[in-house]
C-alpha cells in the first residue's frame, strides 16, 4: 500500500468513526459542558476552599429540581386524563431522585462550620428561600402558598410568572381527585374523599392501581418531608441558631416547615382504616 493510499484509508477511518454512525456531535457539545462547568464562580477573596463545594451542591439541587418538575407535571397531566400507570411510574422516579437529594446533604456535612464562615458573608442576602423551582415543586405537588409571592420580592419576572402559573393551574392532588372522579368515586368534599379512599384501601384486588398510585403520592410527600428534616439538621450543624443569610429565622424557620404535608387526607386515612 502506498503512503498516499494509506493516508487516504486512515482519513476515511477517522471520518467514519468520529462519532456514532459518523456523527460529529460530541459528548461535551450535547451536554453543553463548557457553559455548565464555567457556572461555578466563587465570590470569596482570597478563595475559600469549600465555596466550590457549596456552589456545586446547590446547582446540582436545581438540576434535580428541574427534573422533578418535569416528572410531576407529566404525572399531573396524565392524571387529569384519568391514567394511573404512568403517573405512578413518574412518581416512583421522583422518589428515587428525592432519595438522592437527601443523600447529597451528607456531602455538605463534610464542610465544617469554620470553613463555611470563611465565605458565608458573601451569600447575603441570597438564600435557599429564593429557590423558585423548590416552590414550584411544592405548589405543583399541592402545597400552594399564595403569600410567598407577597413575602419575597426578589423574584425575576420569569420566576414570578412561573410561580403564578403553578398557583393557578391544577396541582397533583387536584389531578388525583379528578382521576378518582373519572373512576366513579365521589370526591366533592373531605368526607366523600375519605370514604372513597377507604373503599379503595379495602379492595386492593379490584382497585390495586388506584391504591398503588395513592401510595406513590404519599411516598413523594414523605420523601420531601425527610429532605426538609435533613436540611434542618444540616443547617443547625453549620450555623446553630443564627439567622439565615436571607433574613429568615434560620433553623427555626426550616423546622417550622418539617411538619407540612402535601396530602394530609392520605395521612389522615391511616387513622380511619
Amino acid at each position: 500500500m502506498t503512503n498516499e493510499s494509506a493516508g487516504s484509508a486512515a482519513g476515511n477511518w477517522t471520518d467514519a468513526h468520529f462519532g456514532e454512525q459518523g456523527g460529529r456531535l460530541t459528548y461535551g457539545d450535547y451536554l453543553r459542558l463548557s457553559g455548565l462547568l464555567d457556572a461555578q464562580v466563587p465570590e470569596s477573596s482570597p478563595p475559600a476552599h469549600d465555596e466550590l463545594l457549596f456552589i456545586t451542591i446547590h446547582q446540582v439541587y436545581e438540576l434535580w429540581f428541574k427534573l422533578v418538575l418535569h416528572e410531576l407535571e407529566n404525572a399531573r397531566d396524565r392524571l387529569l386524563d384519568g391514567e394511573t400507570y404512568l403517573p405512578r411510574v413518574r412518581l416512583e422516579r421522583c422518589l428515587s431522585i428525592e432519595r438522592v437529594l437527601v443523600g447529597q446533604v451528607d456531602v455538605i456535612d463534610t464542610m465544617t462550620p469554620q470553613d463555611f464562615l470563611r465565605f458565608r458573608n458573601k451569600l447575603s442576602p441570597a438564600s435557599g428561600f429564593q429557590s423558585a423551582q423548590f416552590r414550584e415543586i411544592e405548589f405543583l405537588s399541592g402545597l400552594k402558598d399564595h403569600t410567598y409571592l407577597q413575602r419575597f420580592r426578589g423574584l425575576s419576572e420569569l420566576e414570578r410568572a412561573r410561580l403564578e402559573r403553578r398557583l393557578a393551574e391544577p396541582s397533583l392532588w387536584e389531578a388525583f381527585l379528578t382521576m378518582l372522579g373519572k373512576h366513579g368515586f365521589a370526591v366533592d368534599d373531605a368526607e366523600q374523599r375519605v370514604e372513597s379512599l377507604l373503599a379503595i384501601s379495602r379492595d386492593r384486588e379490584r382497585y390495586g392501581p388506584l391504591w398503588d398510585l395513592a401510595e406513590a403520592m404519599l411516598a413523594h410527600d414523605q420523601a420531601w418531608s425527610l429532605w426538609r428534616a435533613r436540611h434542618v439538621l444540616m443547617a443547625e450543624r453549620q450555623i446553630g441558631t443564627k439567622a439565615g443569610t436571607g433574613g429568615s429565622a434560620g433553623g427555626a424557620y426550616l423546622r417550622s416547615r418539617v411538619e407540612l404535608r402535601f396530602y394530609p387526607e392520605l395521612w389522615e386515612l391511616r387513622s380511619r382504616m
